[in-house]
Parts: structure tokens; C-alpha cells; sequence
């Protein structure tokens, strides 16, 4: 991407003199975030507590998975999430990946799976849900993602966003955002993109809460998810 210049912690890193020192919102969003991620955690207690002993008992291992994302403004980050795919994940998709080429096809072109080999069967349940993604509430509170943003990224994807990845570099990654309401895994990644630049050039706190609001129909009826 020629927009960024390089930095120990990230290649995407952008400068303060790019515009993006600061995310988008400001102090109002970063204690829209704060508030109503406390208050979820809170109320959430219970959820956490059960999902917790039903990851552990699934299988014995970790209980949460922490993968490094990309978050504002190039920063890498920990985004957790309860663990839902098997520990030796890896060595089972390279596997799967010489086995069947058109997936890895499809994991090149979406850097997602219809049917992947390393979800458990907890884990596929927790993902049909999003009950995977309440972790991120944490997230959250440290100031590394917000409630509403574009979905966090791995490296490999944000070159998918070619010029655009600016825009996402710009805020910090949603626990939820336009795409989640919008279809999710239903829509191409360009749709994708298109969503988040557009989040980013017309931010507005009414519009986060718009999309918080949208997000529980869209989450209790699993749309786009897999």
C-alpha cells in the first residue's frame, strides 16, 4: 500500500501528519465505548462464566484465543475471542488446503470458509451466535477496538483494501459495524470495503447507535454467519 510507510510495529502504520493520529469520534465515541462495554461485561457475567467452563470441558484446552489484528492507525493488537476452532488448527487447514485446492481458492479470495476443518463443534455454535466475539468487550475497554467500527483485520486482508485501507486505519475495529448488519459473509469483500470507507467518511455517534441497535436481529438470526 503506498499510503502507509513502515514502522516496527506494522507496515500500515500511518503518521500523524496523514490525519490519522486520532480515530474517528473522538471522546464521545471512545465513552460511548467505555460505558456501554462496562455495563455489557456486568450483565454478561453469567454467559461468560458458563461459555468458559463449556470451551474448557469441550475439549480440555485454552479458553480464550488471542489473534493479532490490525487496529488504528497501523497499531497490532490481540483481538480475543473464546476459542472455537481445534489448538492444532493450523496443521489442519495446510491439510485441508492440499486436499481440496478450490478451498484454498476461497480462502485466498475471502480469507474465510464455508465449511472450515478446525471449528469444533462447540466453536461452530458459538460462531453461529457470535457468542465467540463477546471477549472483544474487553477489547474494548483497553481502547483497542470500539463497539462499532470495521471489523478487525489480519494483515494479508488489509492489502484487500488497496487505497481504501486508509479509511480503516483510521478508526479502531467494531465488535460490530455496517457489515455486520449488512450480510456479513453474504456480501463480497469489496462490498466489504465499501462498507467500512463509508462508515468512516460519514461517522456519526446516531449512526453507532443505529448500528448497535440493528446488530441484536442480525446476531439472534445469524445473518451471513458460518
Amino acid at each position: 500500500m503506498k499510503s502507509a510507510t513502515r514502522s516496527a510495529s506494522s507496515p500500515f502504520f500511518i503518521s500523524p501528519d496523514m490525519g490519522a493520529a486520532r480515530p474517528i469520534g473522538g471522546i464521545s465515541k471512545r465513552s460511548f465505548d467505555i460505558l456501554i462495554a462496562s455495563l455489557g461485561l456486568v450483565a454478561l457475567s453469567p454467559l461468560f462464566v458458563l461459555l468458559m467452563a463449556l470451551v474448557k470441558l469441550s475439549d480440555g484446552g485454552s479458553t480464550f484465543y488471542g489473534h493479532r489484528r490490525i487496529g488504528h492507525n497501523g497499531q497490532t493488537f490481540r483481538c480475543l475471542k473464546f476459542r472455537t476452532m481445534r489448538e492444532d488448527g493450523d496443521r489442519v487447514l495446510q491439510e485441508y488446503f492440499r486436499a481440496n485446492p478450490a478451498a484454498y481458492e476461497e480462502w485466498r479470495v475471502t480469507r474465510k470458509l464455508q465449511h472450515d476443518p478446525r471449528v469444533t463443534v462447540l466453536g461452530s455454535v458459538l460462531r453461529k451466535l457470535s457468542l465467540d466475539e463477546l471477549p472483544q468487550l474487553i477489547n474494548v475497554i483497553r481502547g483497542e477496538m470500539s463497539l462499532v467500527g470495521p471489523r478487525p483485520v489480519v494483515e494479508d486482508e488489509l492489502e484487500l483494501y488497496d487505497a481504501a485501507a486508509v479509511y480503516y486505519l483510521r478508526s479502531r475495529p467494531g465488535l460490530t459495524g455496517l457489515w455486520q448488519i449488512s450480510g456479513r459473509n453474504d456480501v463480497s469483500y469489496a462490498a466489504r470495503v465499501a462498507f467500512d470507507t463509508h462508515y468512516v467518511e460519514n461517522w456519526s455517534l446516531l449512526t453507532d447507535l443505529v448500528i448497535v441497535f440493528k446488530t441484536i436481529p442480525a446476531v439472534c438470526f445469524s445473518r451471513g454467519s458460518y
